[in-house]
């Protein structure tokens, strides 16, 4: 396949920064997209050109890194993937590509494609631990007895690598499917009882601070949501956030 990829290109965070075009040629429809990015910077530093930034790590659909908005679809026109499990085979001979970074006032830009998600991990730092003591002095798993439906529904909301795709895709920069996630993986469990009532109010109120939007049910972070995060993990924290401010 022979492309035209026009990439948001920016130096710093205090740079401005446009789109610029690039022709790649003899693509395999077998690649992945990151592997095509891998092509297109081979032909940069062979040209002498700086190569285009972009975030990348395991390059399995597991750590949550590769944040590309393709053709204004976060991880692009794939379902229930992300960035590095999208293959060219999705796109046409001839086609134009339009990648550009997650955009969010709380995700800025330090480069090119890369963008700044420690709001992410402040939020998780917030509430999102136990304190149950693990050191050697814990029960017999057997001991907790926890119904299917919940341990499955944790599970699932764990399964949220915090991409940051929810972000991404929501018309107001909602990070409310990342956090009821986080919220919803330890208030199913009994381990996670113990901090229910601060982990959720500490958690709401850094995502707030950050400078994330709010939710307004419109459902497009589902959607985009490589792992299929359930908006019920919304309506679970928010739940939560209902009981622990009642009790305080």
């Amino acid at each position: 396949m022979n492309l035209t990829l026009k990439i948001w290109r920016q130096k710093d965070a205090s740079s401005k920064g446009q789109m610029v075009d690039y022709k790649v040629t003899e693509i395999s429809e077998h690649m992945s997209f990151l592997e095509m990015m891998d092509v297109l910077n081979e032909q940069l530093v062979n040209s002498g050109e700086e190569p285009v930034a972009f975030d990348h790590d395991c390059r399995e659909g597991i750590c949550g890194m590769c944040s590309m908005y393709i053709n204004g679809e976060a991880h692009g026109p794939d379902r229930g993937v992300t960035t590095c499990q999208l293959h060219m085979r999705m796109f046409k001979d001839g086609d134009t590509i339009t990648i550009e970074p997650f955009r969010a006032a709380a995700f800025p830009v330090i480069k090119d494609l890369v963008v700044d998600r420690t709001s992410f991990e402040r939020i998780q730092q917030a509430g999102g631990y136990i304190s149950v003591n693990t050191s050697g002095n814990t029960q017999d798993a057997n001991a907790l007895p926890i119904s299917k439906h919940a341990a499955d529904e944790a599970m699932d909301a764990a399964t949220c690598i915090g991409c940051g795709a929810c972000v991404a895709t929501c018309k107001n920069s909602s990070a409310m499917l990342f956090v009821g996630a986080k919220v919803s993986q330890y208030a199913l469990l009994p381990q996670g009882q113990v901090e229910a009532t601060d982990r959720v109010k500490n958690m709401v109120a850094q995502m707030d601070l950050e400078g994330f939007g709010n939710c307004t049910n419109t459902g497009a972070c589902e959607v985009e949501c490589p792992k299929g995060i359930s908006l019920d993990n919304i309506a679970r924290m928010n739940r939560e956030l209902m009981k622990a401010t009642i009790k305080s």
